[in-house]
């Protein structure tokens, strides 16, 4: 019998709130998420899960210990291997609650070509209809190491976009985002909420928590602006707290960091553009090419060009910068960094016949906060 349809919510969590201090895969950690989840999915909410640690599921597997291998190759022999173990122990905790799991691998490919975003959200949509929680992980085992997310809380919020999720939650080690480093710093305290995003509160979150973790705060806080410029709330919270999904669905007092949702929402490309590829260089702007692109509707021309700095190619990811050289923001070059730079400045009459003097045109750029 299929779900009713309730509100959607994405969960993820990582490897080392997965793991032990050994690298070894918890069971018990993975029992307590199916639980909540399927607590949550009683009150008639759909849940999709972005699931980390398919390699530390994969190295014991192999009999490698626990010691990460460090090239790629390894690296993804060794998901592919811990990505089967990983669903079979989703698939056997989801079935202890009546739940069928379904595994679901995505790529920045399936975000940014058109034809496979709407393939992915087609499926997920279906799986969620027929009462399937979805378990998505990276493509691992053939990912390109040049184009991949990096981390899986870029994923999730890329995830809850694509099925137009409520709710972000993103487990973590920790109670939420604080003010300092708590590893430095005794007196760091919970921030409960934020409403926008400063250098200050980025600057704060750090790096990687732990060895076993690709992301850490800095890469949660990343999520959570995404999720919030697509109109998704986040919650940041961790996940060792008794029944936090069901109290981050809940909204309850001190869960973790709420992260508010903005009104203003981005489009799925502009969303890949803005915050799902890496810049391959910066085009630095003057005055007036930085006020008609925020006024919207007008691409970037080479007269208002300055300057560039990095080597990219036509529909490389660049960002935009003003005379002070700050990046106000970005989109996708039609031109290469030599060309650009040669023609900085120069009018449509002034450049070589049949070059046209759009930089970056309209509709792929985004202005950033």
């Amino acid at each position: 019998m299929e779900a009713r349809h309730g509100p959607t919510i994405v969960v993820k969590i990582g490897t080392s709130s997965l793991t032990d201090e050994s690298g070894q895969v918890v069971d018990g950690s993975i029992a307590k998420l199916c639980a909540e989840v399927a607590a949550v999915r009683a009150e008639g909410a759909r849940v999709v899960v972005v699931t980390s640690a398919a390699i530390a599921a994969g190295l014991p597997e192999l009999g490698m210990g626990h010691a990460r291998p460090t090239d790629a190759v390894t690296l993804q022999a060794v998901s592919a291997v811990g990505q089967i173990r990983l669903v079979q122990r989703y698939q056997h905790h989801f079935a202890e609650h009546g739940l069928v799991a379904g595994q679901v691998l995505l790529a920045p490919l399936d975000f940014s070509v058109r034809s496979q975003y709407l393939h992915a959200r087609a499926t997920l949509a279906r799986l969620l209809e027929l009462g399937v929680v979805p378990v998505v992980n990276e493509n691992d085992a053939i990912a390109d190491d040049e184009i991949r997310f990096g981390d899986n809380d870029r994923l999730a919020a890329l995830v809850a976009h694509l099925v137009d999720a409520e709710l972000l939650v993103l487990l973590t080690d920790t109670d939420g985002v604080l003010t300092a480093d708590p590893r430095v710093d005794s007196e760091a305290s919970l921030i409960e909420e934020i409403v926008e995003f400063d250098a200050q509160l980025e600057s704060a979150a750090g790096g990687s928590g732990t060895p076993r973790g690709s992301g850490g705060m800095s890469s949660k806080l990343v999520a959570a602006k995404i999720a919030s410029w697509t109109g998704v709330r986040s919650v940041i919270a961790s996940a060792s707290r008794p029944d936090v999904i069901g109290a981050a669905w809940r909204g309850d007092a001190g869960v973790g960091t709420q992260v508010r949702a903005r009104d203003a929402k981005l489009s799925a490309w502009r969303l890949w553009i803005a915050f799902a590829i890496s810049s391959a260089g910066i085009v630095s702007v003057d005055a007036g090419a930085r006020a008609a692109l925020e006024r919207g509707g007008t691409s970037l021309l080479s007269a208002g060009v300055t300057g560039t700095s990095g080597t990219f190619g036509p529909g490389d990811a660049v960002e935009i910068a003003d005379a002070d050289g700050t990046v106000f923001a970005k989109g996708l070059v039609r031109v290469a960094a030599a060309n650009a730079a040669d023609w900085a400045g120069k009018r449509s009459a002034d450049l070589p016949a049949g070059v046209a003097a759009v930089v970056v045109h309209a509709d792929d750029l985004v202005l950033l906060p």
